[in-house]
């Protein structure tokens, strides 16, 4: 069992910047693959961004450049510093982890991850 609880949301600016956190609790096996996901109102969750414990890293093409995923494995939590803010990235944040699995293409099919936070809100205004 893992459990997660993000924190580090807020308003801001376009052009702005924020950094998520999400603190991870329980069993350090399945947390080896943590993502960011997100959901705009009236849109479909998509992933953001994702780190497994042994370094692969995933990025969605809209936040190539300007987001930076990480983790402290020392204090089981994730990070996702977000710069250059704009309006489409106002959405709900949630953190997720799943255990080791075979490869896959990708690291952000929702479907695979079993943990998930309630969310932080990211609003960017023009």
């Amino acid at each position: 069992q893992v459990q997660l609880v993000e924190s580090g949301g807020g308003s801001v600016q376009a052009g702005g910047s924020l950094r998520l956190s999400c603190a991870a609790s329980g069993s350090t096996a399945s947390s080896h693959c943590m993502a960011w996901f997100r959901q705009a109102p009236g849109k479909g969750r998509e992933g953001v961004a994702a780190l497994t414990s042994d370094g692969r890293i995933d990025y969605a093409d809209s936040v190539k450049g300007r987001f930076t995923i990480s983790r402290d494995n020392a204090k089981k939590t994730l990070y996702l510093q977000m710069n250059s803010l704009n309006p489409e990235d106002t959405a709900m944040y949630y953190c997720a982890a799943r255990a080791a699995m075979g490869w896959t293409p990708t690291l952000l099919r929702e479907y695979d991850y079993r943990y998930w936070g309630q969310g932080t809100q990211v609003t960017v205004s023009p």
